[in-house]
């Protein structure tokens, strides 16, 4: 945990110190109050990625200072996060790099962490056996769009505050206990140190939202994170690649999902940011009841108030994933149980038929 730590005090700090200097972060400050997305009403800072990649690196320095083992792998690894990064937070500061780029960007870092991390997708578990990619004319694409899938998927699900980060932030504490279990020491450091930083960020962004997370610590963490289940995945052939596709099942297909509602159901382009995803739908529907008519103008509580919908969501994956890392059939069905799951209450909240036990009155809050 002392990696854990050490990363959480520099991040909280160095968020602070965001926060306190934001008006030399001017370029910045997130101003649009009317896109389909929005759910804040006052002038926030979005690069709450800086501090939790800073973090990241002086934390990463530390660890491999106690262990000088982790420096050719730590280095490599913040090499290629920091190309998926650089297109991410110049566009928080600029606004003027397009999805098409920022993407383009992440799948050249996942491409090197291929080539110099040897981070691939080699084989797929089966119930009764197991799938080996033998061409790397396959295993290149598939490894470039799964992660660069993943960093994407976590840019997506990053609406409200705290959503993105506490879903990941669990995701990131799971990868080290499967690698506590399997011995993988790198592995485990590099999602502490993650998950540290993330967690020292959180303390201000939720639920007050006075920082957020922007595209640059959206992607760096999906980064991290898709190249770090990918890794403690291949490296240790006791660990079923169905944990990994289960842990990230929730940013996964809601951005799968998302793609082809925009595409067949609605004719528009996949990049064509909207305002119904899930966790979108929760807070126009569910918490707007939940917290009253009057309350329901008071957006900021609205909005702190959808993410744990959402975390609890997200560990109807995280959980099953962890307990049964190894066990491939029950992760299979879980997936399955899963992707039911989200296309019910998808349906009953997009219907206006959303389930009662969703709808918190004012009392049950507090």
């Amino acid at each position: 945990m002392f990696s854990f730590l050490v990363s959480f005090v520099c991040s909280t700090l160095l968020t602070l110190l965001v926060i306190k200097q934001a008006k030399l972060h001017e370029p910045a400050l997130d101003s649009d109050f009317r896109g389909v997305q929005r759910a804040h009403s006052h002038l926030v800072a979005r690069i709450g990625g800086l501090p939790i990649y800073f973090a990241v690196i002086v934390s990463a320095t530390i660890s491999i200072w106690r262990e000088p083992v982790l420096l050719q792998w730590m280095t490599t690894l913040l090499f290629c996060a920091f190309v998926a990064f650089i297109g991410g937070i110049v566009e928080d500061y600029t606004g003027t790099v397009r999805p098409s780029r920022r993407l383009l960007l992440t799948m050249c870092g996942a491409m090197l962490g291929y080539l110099l991390l040897d981070a691939k997708i080699s084989r797929i578990d089966l119930p009764f056996g197991l799938v080996l990619f033998a061409s790397n004319w396959i295993v290149a694409p598939l490894t470039v769009l799964a992660v660069a899938g993943i960093a994407n998927a976590v840019n997506i699900i990053d609406g409200f505050n705290g959503l993105a980060s506490m879903v990941t932030i669990c995701m990131l504490l799971s990868l080290a206990y499967v690698a506590l279990q399997v011995g993988d020491v790198f592995v485990l450091i590099a999602a502490l140190t993650v998950a540290g930083a993330t967690a020292g960020f959180l303390v201000w962004n939720y639920p007050v939202g006075l920082i957020f997370l922007g595209d640059g610590g959206a992607y760096f963490i999906g980064f991290m994170l898709g190249e770090l289940a990918l890794l403690l995945v291949m490296r240790n052939p006791d660990v079923s690649t169905w944990y990994a596709a289960l842990l990230l099942i929730y940013p996964a297909f809601e951005t799968v999902f998302s793609a082809y509602r925009r595409m067949f159901v609605r004719g528009k382009s996949p990049a064509v940011p909207d305002g119904i995803h899930l966790h979108s739908l929760i807070f126009r529907r569910v918490v707007r009841w939940t917290v009253g008519r009057k309350e329901a103008r008071a957006l900021l509580k609205r909005n702190a108030r959808t993410s744990p919908y959402l975390w609890l969501f997200s560990l109807m994956a995280v959980i099953p994933a962890t307990l049964f890392w190894q066990n491939t059939s029950v992760l299979i069905v879980f997936c399955l149980l899963f992707v039911i799951s989200y296309l019910w209450l998808y349906a009953r909240i997009v219907r206006f038929r959303s389930p009662r036990w969703l709808i918190w009155r004012k009392k049950d809050w507090q």
